[in-house]
């Protein structure tokens, strides 16, 4: 863990504020954990007097930092009346990033500037900058097709930055000011959404670094660059470039169970989406579910595998509760008989407790809490719940886990009197706890603008 409590491959908490200045035809503020940037994006008619009669437009960029950014004050460079080298290279990096996915063609005799003006530095100040001055940039394009000097967006694609080093030895994502200082090798990367490399600014700050340590750089680079694309995405919303509306949207479903997978499936299947699982996706962590809840171990699951993606994710955490055993097995439902164990032997395990119980106090629910995590928003938490009995022995051979042992008992419903395992899978879910919190879930998918 870092001093923040950061994994090595985590991003700092991201916000994207648009629309932040009123007179800008783009403007957004831009916060990267603690360093905060303004990025206005401005609009003038006319090229610099060397591309003048060429029928082509121009991206340039300023950049400073304020004087209070730091934790000592800086003197303004204008009083100093001259900018600094540092100034110079940010500015120059800004703008050839912005260019690289930008038509100039297309764009006509026309400049924009973006002013990045750093409110507070704690490290990333140019990669928040170039990020965050993307949104800007489409933000005026916009405008200009709005008033008809424009007929379509002359954007090629997406662009954000990142930076990376190796600290102790280990490569780590998004370095904060301290890490920063004290790195052994300190890189920005600045890359397309197609995965394309803008620029590479690498430094071996106190060692050279190996080939496999710049591959290992340039991955971790990738994964937080890609994440910081979907959240550009997120906060253009209808304003995005073509490819960010794209109709089979990504859902992450955060689990590895093959009947959970096959269930969600199913009923999610008439939403424009691409839906895969934790089983599509081998190289992410697992998450481990300390929580003492279902709404913990949901909420858990869902937002760290939506920070590590950069995508919608849903989780569910359910289980069983018995009233007899006093509501176990629980969150410990799928461990229930101990780590590693099967369905065959959590069943077995609870028919063995369960075997003196009269039929009368054999009362169980379903329950199903379910976290969607979308980025850039709060995550929806929903929750179905089943109620029934726990037979004395399995019966029917459909569905997972407990099924096979759960008399569905709610009163006037169809299946009424079977076991979940007896029950067709698209009968049951219908009435399950799963069916019933995913019919609420279905509503927030397609209410989402982002969807």
């Amino acid at each position: 863990m870092r001093a923040d409590g950061r994994g090595s491959d985590e991003l700092r908490q991201v916000k994207i504020t648009r629309n932040f200045l009123r007179y800008a035809e783009g403007s957004v503020l831009m916060e990267v954990g603690n360093t905060r940037v303004i990025c206005a994006a401005s609009v003038e008619e006319g090229v610099p007097p060397w591309m003048k009669g060429g029928r082509r437009g121009w991206i340039t960029a300023e950049y400073s930092l304020l004087p209070r950014s730091t934790q000592n004050r800086i003197v303004r460079e204008a009083a100093r009346g001259r900018i600094s080298g540092r100034t110079h290279e940010i500015q120059r990096l800004i703008g050839r990033a912005l260019r690289a996915v930008i038509d100039l063609g297309a764009l006509g005799e026309r400049t924009i500037w973006l002013d990045c003006d750093v409110l507070e530095a704690d490290g990333g100040t140019r990669t928040a900058a170039i990020t965050g001055a993307f949104v800007a940039l489409v933000d005026a394009l916009h405008h200009l097709k709005k008033v008809g000097k424009l007929s379509s967006l002359p954007l090629t694609d997406y662009v954000a930055a990142v930076s990376v080093g190796l600290v102790n030895g280990e490569p780590r994502l998004d370095l904060s000011y301290k890490e920063d200082s004290g790195a052994d090798v300190d890189m920005n990367i600045v890359m397309t959404g197609r995965g394309e490399l803008v620029e590479i600014q690498g430094t071996a700050e106190k060692k050279p670094f190996s080939k496999s340590e710049l591959d290992a750089l340039l991955a971790l680079g990738k994964r937080g660059i890609d994440i910081l694309i979907s959240q550009q995405k997120e906060s253009l919303g209808e304003a995005a470039p073509g490819m960010g509306r794209a109709k089979n949207r990504k859902l992450i479903l955060a689990t590895h169970n093959r009947g959970k997978v096959d269930e969600l499936q199913k009923v999610l299947a008439a939403l424009p989406l691409k839906i895969l699982s934790l089983r599509d996706l081998p190289a992410l962590p697992l998450v481990a579910e300390t929580g003492s809840t279902f709404r913990e171990n949901a909420l858990l699951k869902a937002e760290t595998i939506s920070r590590l993606t950069g995508e919608t994710v849903l989780a569910d955490d359910s289980g069983l509760e018995v009233a007899f055993l006093e509501g176990r097995p629980g969150v410990f439902s799928a461990r229930f008989a101990g780590e590693g164990a099967t369905d065959e032997d959590n069943n077995a395990y609870l028919l063995e407790l369960m075997s003196t119980v009269p039929p009368e106090k054999r009362k169980a629910r379903f329950v199903c809490v379910m976290a969607l995590a979308v980025p850039g928003q709060k995550t929806a938490v929903v929750e179905g719940t089943c109620e029934g009995f726990i037979a004395a022995a399995p019966r029917g051979s459909c569905g997972f886990g407990y099924d096979p042992l759960f008399i569905f008992a709610e009163k006037g419903k169809a299946g009424e009197g079977q076991t979940f395992g007896e029950m067709e899978p698209q009968q049951k879910n219908r009435v399950s706890h799963r069916g019933k919190a995913l019919e609420k879930i279905k509503k927030i998918l397609s209410g989402l603008n982002s969807i």
